[in-house]
């Protein structure tokens, strides 16, 4: 009997709304938050930049975007511009909070 690996995708969404004629997004980025939100088996944490996203695997990642994205698009807009960094690591399982913790467990060493 073959084990399931665990691995973790750790993945950094920044959405832009394009073409809605005001300097402001916080209304949409909600909408593709709320969207993403609903996507079983991530976890999320929105940041003052981005969204970063934490699944076990890829197409979880890729179906939040997708969510986000749409969600905006019904809210009227026609060009909707992302960028994502992903970080998928197969060596061992890791979470945003691991990652958070190692860099302050070096910032404390200095």
């Amino acid at each position: 009997m073959l084990l399931e690996k665990k691995y973790s995708v750790i993945a950094d969404l920044s959405i832009i709304p394009i073409g809605h004629g005001e300097t402001s997004v916080g209304c949409y980025v909600a909408e593709a938050i709320n969207a993403v939100k609903k996507v079983k088996g991530l976890n999320y944490e929105v940041t003052p930049m981005g969204t970063v996203l934490e699944a076990s695997n890829l197409e979880t990642v890729f179906e939040a975007v997708k969510a986000a994205h749409e969600a905006i698009i019904a809210k009227g807009i026609l060009r909707v511009w992302s960028t994502l960094r992903i970080d998928d690591r197969r060596d061992k399982p890791r979470t945003m909070k691991d990652k958070v913790k190692a860099i302050k467990k070096y910032m404390n060493n200095t």
